[in-house]
């Protein structure tokens, strides 16, 4: 009988159960460890196209390809991409011939610099744009914005404090006042540098750019009722030259920005002008943008204008920013001139008080002294006629001037409303009931503010009241203080409205 060599496998049926499982759990690990992988994946491209879309916009580099191996050299950080771009001429001269080499440029657009930008010109956009922490900052460098400005203003004020009390000395025990000045003032610095260079390399006949900072420009601009003209310079852009040469340093573009705008530049070099391209999402250059002050470290950005521009084209764009943004200003301006002659009349009148008073004490010190001297019975009797007689000039004076203030209130009133307009689709119909059931009716433009509607009413005289309301009855709303600067049209009283007097 043969013998066979036996063979035993001892693969129990739970282990093979469990092998199983634990390969069943492994494939699953890796689909979704692939998934994520692809999202990833997806989010760096679209990562990636932002950058060289960005790149290629303020170097103005045609070739999205070149554009992207100049990224990848250094490892797609875009700041130090950009920094040693426009600090390396020879690169930049290396970058154009190469573009020169892979992509067909028109000879006359190059020459010229001033063609248009398709679709012509956008309309006026009154786009509230969030100003980041880092515009605000002005002395952190080239960050983005995660810098808030509490940062920079607590930075600059210490390190100019310690400056000044020696503890923010140097090396060599001495103070550094050039750094202090730097962390203190790097914004300005930045803008003074700019007006110098722009001056230098295109001339005197310029836009007056102010020597400050992006929110002391803003801060000046609202101070002075204007809008504030932002010009962010591109060095390297081949269309910028001809640009500041044949259109931003035309006589009259510099004449109608100097008499009508704040005007404020920065390079995109710069810390300050770079953030502002963020801001303001430039992608094309030259650009040009107008802002007013808005709320809340917020600007309204009212035009923006990109791409070469001719003279005519870019007056024709700031043209109509003026005219549609005179209105804000103009009623800026009027309630700033209101508020002080406000507080210079309740000083005239406080003033008047304490002399009358400081009179009246006089006057009775000496009725004191002369009462001594006088028989009481006698001086008693002449003292009360003469406060009889007093007190009753006093009243008719007072009443007199009381009488001719209001007069005169009622007519700057009345000539602050100007003419009734005629009927027309922007023309609202206003009529006010008083308590005494008169009745008063009146036209106004749609866009008149309520406080005209106020002044209409003061300037009639028909109350003996200050204190009061102008109240609709359905539905019924109080048109009180917090509404005076809306306009009948926001305040839903267009095209016609019945409004009745409600004494406080």
């Amino acid at each position: 009988m043969n013998s066979f060599p036996s063979f035993s496998i001892s693969l129990s049926p739970g282990h093979f159960i469990e092998q199983v499982v634990v390969k069943t759990l492994n494939f699953f690990r890796n689909c979704k460890h692939n998934r994520k992988n692809l999202e990833q994946e997806r989010s760096e491209m679209g990562d990636v196209a932002d950058k060289v879309a960005y790149f290629q916009a303020i170097t103005g580099l045609d070739d999205p390809d070149l554009c992207a191996e100049i990224l990848t050299a250094h490892n797609w950080d875009l700041e130090l991409a950009l920094s040693n771009f426009t600090s390396n001429p020879r690169a930049a001269a290396d970058a154009d011939a190469s573009e020169a080499t892979t992509s067909s440029t028109n000879p006359e657009q190059v020459e010229t610099g001033l063609v248009g930008a398709a679709g012509g010109p956008p309309g006026l956009a009154w786009k509230i744009v969030t100003l980041p922490f880092s515009i605000i900052s002005g002395s952190l460098g080239l960050v983005s914005g995660a810098v808030g400005f509490g940062v920079w203003a607590v930075s600059g004020v210490l390190s100019y404090g310690l400056g000044m009390i020696g503890l923010n000395s140097g090396r060599n025990g001495e103070s550094s006042s050039s750094t202090r000045l730097l962390s203190v003032s790097a914004a300005v610095s930045e803008a003074m540098d700019f007006v110098a260079c722009f001056e230098r390399d295109f001339g005197s006949i310029r836009p007056n750019f102010v020597a400050e900072g992006f929110m002391d420009a803003l801060q000046r601009s609202r101070n002075e009722y204007k809008v504030l003209f932002v010009y962010l310079h591109s060095p390297d852009h081949p269309d910028t030259p001809v640009f500041c040469e044949r259109t931003l340093c035309n006589e009259d573009l510099v004449a109608f920005i100097n008499e009508n705008f704040v005007a404020w530049g920065g390079s995109i070099r710069a810390s300050e002008g770079f953030k502002m391209s963020n801001s303001l999402k430039a992608s094309r250059f030259p650009f040009c943008a107008v802002v007013m002050a808005a709320t809340n470290q917020r600007i309204a950005l009212l035009q923006q204008a990109e791409g070469p521009k001719s003279p005519e084209e870019l007056l024709t764009v700031l043209q109509r920013v003026i005219e549609e943004s005179a209105p804000v200003l103009v009623t800026a301006r009027v309630e700033a001139e209101e508020r002080r002659n406000n507080i210079r009349l309740r000083e005239e009148q406080d003033a008047a008080y304490r002399a009358a008073l400081e009179a009246d004490q006089a006057r009775e010190r000496q009725r004191i002294e002369e009462q001594e001297r006088l028989e009481r019975e006698a001086a008693e009797a002449e003292r009360k006629r003469k406060e009889e007689e007093e007190a009753r000039e006093r009243a008719a004076h007072e009443a007199a001037e009381r009488e001719a203030a209001l007069v005169k209130i009622r007519q700057e009133k009345l000539l602050s409303l100007g003419p009734e307009p005629e009927k027309g689709p922007d023309v609202t119909q206003v009529l006010v009931r008083f308590p005494t059931g008169e009745r008063k009716e009146r036209r106004f433009h749609c866009t008149t503010t309520l406080q005209s509607l106020y002044d209409y009413v003061d300037s009639l005289g028909c109350l003996a009241v200050e204190n009061y309301s102008l109240v609709s009855n359905f539905p019924r709303t109080v048109y009180g203080s917090e509404k005076l600067s809306l306009s009948l049209k926001d305040a839903g009283l267009h095209p016609q409205a019945s409004l009745f007097i409600e004494l406080s």
